[in-house]
């Protein structure tokens, strides 16, 4: 297929924005890619897909994601992260049900597909929810999916607060050998699409000694890690119990190096950043999780100057309140400006990269897919300029970053294949996943015993 008159903006090594341009798949792959004149005189017998008056950017990269969450959005608004965990989230996670968890994760990638999201990296898929219907999940929707398997074991001496995690979501040693065999399993699987990760617990709540082996071993199967990281304030007082800085000890254990993915991070200190350039650590910033659950900033701009690579991700839908990598970029983009009381960091362009090329470094998958290049995997995302909040269109990067939702997706395509057209998914339905969802949902929460406390904080007035 040749697409063709687009305004394409290829984050490849020169960052190209190429005006009437046109990309060549054959099959999964892009084999060309220039001006629509010249393509389409050296393939005038190729069907063609007219992309005028879009802009085309490389397939968005989650790097933090909970997709079972998605049944749970609005469950846990304006509480404190301890709350939101301790006394919701976890409680409805530790009651939900394989079948339920399959339907959210398919809610949640219909949402990613839809809002231009072309892969994405789960961190903390638990046992109980069933690690083939995740597959199953995305095997079936054409997106890309690195899915984190949980790998924990109970720490008898962990921070109080980790004490309350719902029985529902304990689990022990078992899951390092459990997530070993799921990556035996199931990784490649989907055309490559499917990749199996350690989603580890955060320190603290598992021994050093676990967290050891599983480094261990990811390092002896060249499996990567993702886990959270510094989310809170709190976090660091954890790490000196160890009587070490966290990168210092996060380092002790093996753990740091370009196969990790670090979650949060928003109260990394500048004297560490070094160590992670050094190892090639990768950061996912959540800006908007961050902000809602009160967590604290991310210091991106000192990260991206230390030469750190930070992707980005949206999180669960419960801490979001969606999974919209176009208000990521905005956010992520604004609030350091502000911070930091500048209007030059975080440019536009570095929002892009985060979402795109960065995130395709984070995951390992950089040669394959983050840019917009000939042997590339065909992965990208056309928007089309059709609403008054996206024009003039002088400059097309900051179209995209400041002014494009997730609602403005015309076109998606990941491996080759056109999974949303017209702005309508073509591989789930998304009007019987939404259906599916919303009754897992409910079916959770009752079966939590929170039905009555999931309620709206004003008065209700039914008829």
């Amino acid at each position: 297929m040749l697409y063709i008159h687009a305004t394409i903006i290829t984050v490849d090594p020169g960052r190209r924005i190429i005006e009437n341009g046109a990309i060549l798949v054959v099959e999964d792959t892009i084999k060309d890619i220039g001006l629509s004149t010249d393509l389409l005189a050296k393939y005038p017998s190729s069907a063609t897909y007219d992309l005028e008056n879009h802009i085309v950017i490389p397939g968005l990269i989650s790097t933090h994601m909970h997709v079972v969450q998605s049944i749970f959005r609005g469950t846990a608004d304006d509480v404190d992260l301890v709350s939101w965990m301790c006394d919701r989230i976890w409680v409805m996670q530790g009651n939900i049900l394989p079948e339920e968890a399959y339907a959210a994760a398919r809610l949640s990638i219909a949402e990613m597909l839809l809002g231009g999201t072309t892969t994405f990296l789960e961190s903390l898929w638990a046992e109980r929810y069933g690690f083939d219907k995740l597959v199953k999940a995305v095997e079936e929707s054409g997106i890309r999916g690195c899915l984190g398997k949980v790998v924990m074991d109970v720490n008898p001496d962990q921070p109080a607060f980790r004490t309350k995690m719902h029985s529902g979501l304990v689990e022990g040693r078992e899951t390092l050998k459990a997530a070993i065999q799921m990556w035996e399993k199931y990784d490649g699987v989907a055309n490559d699409r499917v990749k199996v990760w350690f989603g580890a617990r955060t320190p603290g709540g598992v021994t050093t000694e676990f967290l050891r082996e599983m480094c261990k071993e990811a390092k002896e199967r060249n499996i990567h890690i993702t886990m959270h990281c510094l989310e809170e304030r709190p976090d660091r007082e954890v790490f000196e119990s160890f009587k070490m800085s966290p990168m210092e000890y996060c380092d002790s254990i093996g753990l740091l190096s370009d196969r990790a993915v670090l979650i949060h991070m928003c109260w990394v200190e500048e004297r560490e950043m070094e160590l992670l350039r050094q190892t090639g650590t990768h950061i996912a910033h959540c800006p908007a999780s961050n902000l809602k659950l009160g967590s604290g900033f991310c210091p991106v701009p000192k990260l991206l100057k230390a030469g750190v690579n930070v992707g980005i991700g949206c999180d669960g839908a419960p801490c979001n309140n969606t999974l919209d990598l176009f208000q990521e970029m905005r956010l992520a983009a604004w609030i350091h400006k502000g911070y930091n009381l500048d209007p030059k960091v975080v440019s536009a362009e570095e929002a892009l990269e985060m979402a795109t090329i960065n995130g395709a470094k984070a995951l390992g998958l950089d040669g394959t897919i983050g840019s917009l290049e000939v042997g590339k995997k065909a992965d990208f995302v056309g928007i089309k300029l059709k609403r008054a909040h996206q024009v003039p269109n002088y400059d097309p990067v900051a179209t995209i970053v400041y002014s494009t939702n997730a609602g403005d997706v015309d076109l998606v395509v990941v491996n080759g294949k056109v999974v949303v057209k017209d702005g309508k998914l073509t591989t789930i339905d998304e009007a019987t996943t939404m259906k599916e969802g919303i009754a897992a949902g409910a079916a959770v929460i009752s079966r939590s015993g929170l039905a009555k406390v999931i309620v709206p904080k004003w008065p209700v007035v039914r008829g």
